[in-house]
């Protein structure tokens, strides 16, 4: 479902974008999107940012998985 809604911008800029045949509604939903998917990565990396501190700490301690010989 879709809403409408209402939006301010500069009148030059609203002109530009008419004279470039620019989608509003879907130039603006591309925009939440991204938006919103880069606020979740920042959020996900400070909420882990100690796990992954302490999963780095022990990779240069201790390198990689060890080999088993078995292959997975």
């Amino acid at each position: 479902m879709k809403r409408a809604t209402n939006v301010s911008v500069p009148d030059d800029l609203l002109e530009a974008a008419r004279t470039a045949g620019v989608n509003l509604s879907a130039l603006l939903e591309r925009a939440l999107v991204e938006e919103l998917a880069r606020l979740r990565r920042l959020r996900w990396r400070a909420e882990n940012a100690e796990a992954v501190a302490a999963f780095n700490e022990h990779f240069q301690q201790h390198g990689t998985f060890p080999a088993t010989g078995r292959g997975f």
